[in-house]
């Protein structure tokens, strides 16, 4: 029996060889993915990370390999050497000869025929078919992590991963970036997400923060004159989980001295341009032929979307009716005419208007039955909303199934069915009242509705690569549990020039240049210019309310390293997890990380996280506290 390993080495891998292959010797190691006995002759089925080759266990050829493919069992870990040959010809059903070459896979003009064998080692069955298609719960299939990673989906996602992440590597370095490391154990800087907490052993009762962004370290690297750094690194957020959100997470991290937001688009525009083309082989010039993306301010995307992030593969914007419905009083509609009274007699600020009305127009092509548009109440009310007000457009202009409005002036009816562009037979759904609901609502309700007219996929890309810069967002934005002014991103944005003197006197009119990069309804990056000068940070913290002390307490270091000749600068980061999930047209990010945890922040694989014992607690000075007593 050969010497596997040791003495053969493999020469190729399972999904390598083609037709211009045969004749060759080769030596191949793998897993059995499925094993057929005729009797005579025994095929299997070869799979590592590269596909799938059949190999030919022939008894008058080898009867020792033969004798060893008698035992293989699915999973088996297996190493064979042979020669390559054509898979020939066979007879159909009618015994005629047919081509026996498998169009479907890639290797399927060959096989292999066995002349040794060696079983490295055996296998239990497994919990779950090692198969493309599943539909094992996630639980199981999560609690056996290693053995969900060898079905090939998930294994071409991470070698998508490992594209992007070399793809990136080689782009920024040749724009002259430096990868540089930040520490993951920081000080704890109030006002982000919330932090995990590294409690100390040697400075008892004190604890570190796992740095939920490299954000100041970077800027820290700015003033230290590195000009151009990125790095892809490994982030910690204790927050709510999601589909598009976990507790550890990368980020390309990007930051670059003496720079304005267009140099930071032209750069990051650059480097997704080389993702998707390493990675997955698209050029992205053939749709965007100048190299760059559009841009959209927030106040507009707000305004047509109802969030910072819209999904610009179809359209059915919104219609904000606020102002039309303060100039026509409320038109006849109870609610709409208290508010409307409310903004006339000054009641609200119209500059930050507390409720907003708005519309979208589901077109009469889309043949919703009145039990479809009472599912859409039904979709609305789970996220809060009072209900789903609705009129369908008759004929004559006229509406229709819509209790609210029997009373709606014929004024105010024309100037919606205008300002809308509805037609007759079109259903028209409005929500009204708290602006963040209102928002909140008609910016998901949207979504709903793409993917139930089939206007985008379910999940995925479809295809479609609809990018968007969406900037100049405010600089703050006011806390009503607070009653006062938070800073919407962080405190270190820089404002535009032009409003730096209204940022005490009127925080709410402050734009910024801090900017998002969207993709088919994702936030994939965000970031901002950023800082640098100690007046201009001065009066944002007073905004903020923040005293002299609390900014020296909190970002010290920071503020202490800008007095030393701090450059213009400013970065972005990219998601690379989301990144890899759109690319790969995954539904979740637990598709696209090697080992993620579950909704619930739990790994069930490891059983993580688990009690310490009472020793290890005491070592660091910490009692923990039973919250069911």
């Amino acid at each position: 029996m050969a010497k596997f390993i040791d003495e053969l080495k493999r020469s190729h891998r399972c999904g390598d060889l083609r037709i211009e292959d045969v004749g060759k010797e080769v030596v191949l190691f793998g897993w059995v993915h499925k094993r057929r006995d005729h009797g005579d002759l025994i095929f299997v089925d070869l799979r590592d990370r590269s596909g799938l080759t059949q190999v030919v266990f022939d008894p008058t050829r080898s009867p020792e390999a033969h004798k060893a493919a008698e035992q293989l069992r699915g999973e088996w870990c297996v190493g064979v050497r042979g020669v390559v040959r054509d898979r020939g010809v066979q007879k159909n059903k009618a015994g005629e000869l047919v081509s026996a070459h498998n169009p479907k896979l890639a290797t399927g003009a060959i096989e292999v025929v066995v002349d040794d064998a060696a079983i490295f080692n055996k296998s239990e069955t497994p919990p779950f078919p090692i198969e493309d298609n599943l539909d094992t719960r996630e639980e199981i299939r999560l609690e056996h992590r290693y053995l969900d990673l060898r079905r090939a989906p998930l294994q071409r996602t991470l070698m998508t991963r490992h594209r992007i992440n070399q793809a990136t590597r080689r782009y920024l370095s040749d724009q002259g970036c430096l990868e540089l490391e930040t520490p993951f154990m920081v000080k704890y800087t109030p006002g982000g997400a919330r932090n995990f907490l590294v409690p100390s052993r040697v400075q008892r009762g004190k604890f570190f923060a796992l740095a939920e962004s490299p954000q100041l370290f970077k800027q820290l690297f700015m003033v230290a004159g590195f000009d151009r750094y990125f790095q892809i690194v490994k982030c910690f957020r204790d927050e709510d989980l999601r589909l598009d959100r976990q507790p550890e997470f990368t980020q390309i991290d990007i930051e670059m001295s003496f720079v304005n937001q267009d140099d930071i688009f032209r750069l990051v525009e650059g480097l997704i341009f080389a993702i998707w083309k390493d990675a997955l082989g698209v050029d992205l010039r053939e749709l965007y032929p100048s190299g760059r993306f559009p841009q959209m301010p927030f106040a507009e995307s707000m305004r047509d979307y109802g969030n910072d992030k819209p999904d610009l593969r179809f359209a059915m914007k919104h219609a904000d009716l606020t102002e039309l419905v303060i100039a026509h009083d409320g038109g006849g509609i109870a609610p709409w005419a208290e508010m409307a009274a409310k903004f006339k007699d000054g009641t609200y600020r119209r500059d930050l208007p507390p409720e907003i009305v708005k519309a979208l127009v589901i077109p009469a092509s889309a043949n919703l039955s009145r039990a479809d548009s009472d599912k859409l109440e039904d979709f609305v009310k789970g996220m809060g909303a009072k209900g789903l007000a609705r009129a369908k457009v008759g004929d004559d202009g006229t509406w229709t199934q819509a209790p609210l409005f029997k009373n709606i002036s014929p004024e105010l009816r024309a100037a919606i069915h205008e300002a809308t562009g509805a037609r007759p037979g079109d259903l028209l759904c409005f929500q009204f009242g708290k602006e963040s609901v209102v928002q909140t609502v008609m910016a998901n309700l949207r979504l709903h509705l793409g993917k139930k007219l089939g206007l985008i996929p379910e999940f995925g890309h479809g295809n479609q690569w609809n990018f968007l810069w969406v900037i100049n967002p405010p600089l703050f934005e006011y806390d009503e549990d607070r009653k006062g002014w938070a800073a919407a991103h962080h405190a270190f944005t820089r404002p535009h020039d032009e409003h730096v003197a209204i940022i005490e006197s009127d925080p709410g009119k402050v734009l910024c240049y801090r900017y998002d990069l969207v993709l088919n309804g994702f936030e994939i990056g965000g970031g901002s210019i950023r800082l640098h000068d100690p007046e201009v940070q001065q009066k944002v913290f007073r905004a903020l309310g923040i005293s002299d002390e609390d900014a020296q307490a909190k970002f010290g270091f920071l503020l202490q390293a800008l007095r030393f000749g701090a450059p213009p600068h400013g970065g972005l980061a990219l998601g690379m997890d989301r990144v890899a999930m759109l690319l790969s047209g995954a539904e979740s990010l637990r598709d696209v990380i090697p080992f993620p945890k579950t909704q619930k922040g739990t790994d069930l694989m490891t059983d993580a996280p688990t009690v310490v014992s009472p020793e290890q607690l005491a070592e660091l000075a910490i009692r923990t506290v039973d919250l069911e007593k």
